[in-house]
């Protein structure tokens, strides 16, 4: 690896780092720019263990030992090291998980790609919060889902909250982005899925009864906690069910209702 200790902001390889905190511009310029935030030795092991490159580092010295164990296969990455108050001005906040890295964003595969030998997926629509999706994400690569596919509109799975709420499973249960309904409806209807909406209404059937015969593919929709799905997942779903509430409890937080919803599927 190579050690570029800095002692201003001034140098151009610092750009990638820069105002970490601002999620209205990072959400911009991490796609724009090809790369994502790998935060903590464990998130980018996993990084690197799914074939990620590693484009930069940014640590205090005390955890370089980390950076060149994590960095043996990548020799020539740079490894950028500071104090730990020019490194808060940098990122915008105090870092204390050791390691940060700049990774290389790899290509989304199709969807198709995606869907072909799974069983079971989570589609999430429009969700905004970084850590509902990355929470998600958790509870999807820990219970077992073989995918999740996003909307166009939802946070980036690869924003650095995203990740690390994730704990790296992000970097490791594949997903890639949905195209619009109704053209995502036919795509998984040609790839056969049944679409589930996981929706308040009179009609829908109760989670533990439709669990109990499943058909062989499911994807599972869910929408923000404010409006839920939208009318175009809604149409686009083949059935519709819910999670029994009780004490005047409308439902769950989405990261809660992704974790019981795949637990009844995959139980």
């Amino acid at each position: 690896m190579r050690v570029i200790p800095i002692t201003s902001l001034d140098h151009p390889g610092l750009d990638d780092y820069a105002r970490l905190t601002d999620v209205a511009l990072r959400r911009v310029v991490e796609p724009a720019g090809g790369l994502y935030m790998a935060e903590s030795e464990k998130v980018v092991r996993r990084a690197l263990a799914a074939g990620h490159s590693p484009r930069s580092m940014l640590l205090q010295r005390k955890f370089l030992p980390q950076a060149e164990a994590l960095l043996a296969d990548h020799p020539g990455t740079p490894v950028f090291v500071g104090d730990e108050a020019l490194l808060a001005e940098l990122t915008g906040y105090r870092m204390h998980r050791g390691v940060l890295a700049a990774m290389h964003r790899p290509a989304l595969p199709d969807p198709r790609e995606v869907l072909a030998g799974a069983r079971t997926v989570l589609v999430l629509e429009d969700i905004v919060d970084h850590t509902n999706v990355g929470a998600a994400f958790r509870n999807a690569a820990g219970l077992g889902a073989d995918a999740v596919l996003v909307t166009a509109e939802c946070a980036d799975p690869l924003y650095r909250r995203s990740v690390r709420v994730s704990m790296g499973t992000v970097l490791q249960i594949p997903w890639t982005r949905l195209p619009a309904w109704p053209e995502a409806r036919e795509l998984f209807a040609e790839t056969g899925f049944e679409t589930v909406a996981l929706a308040l209404d009179e009609g829908a059937v109760p989670l533990r009864d439709y669990a109990g015969s499943r058909p062989e593919r499911v994807a599972l929709l869910l929408g923000t906690e404010g409006d839920g799905l939208s009318r175009g997942a809604l149409r686009a779903a083949d059935r519709t069910v819910v999670i029994p509430m009780r004490h005047s409890v409308d439902s769950l937080n989405v990261a809660a209702t992704s974790a019981v919803a795949l637990y009844a599927l995959l139980g």
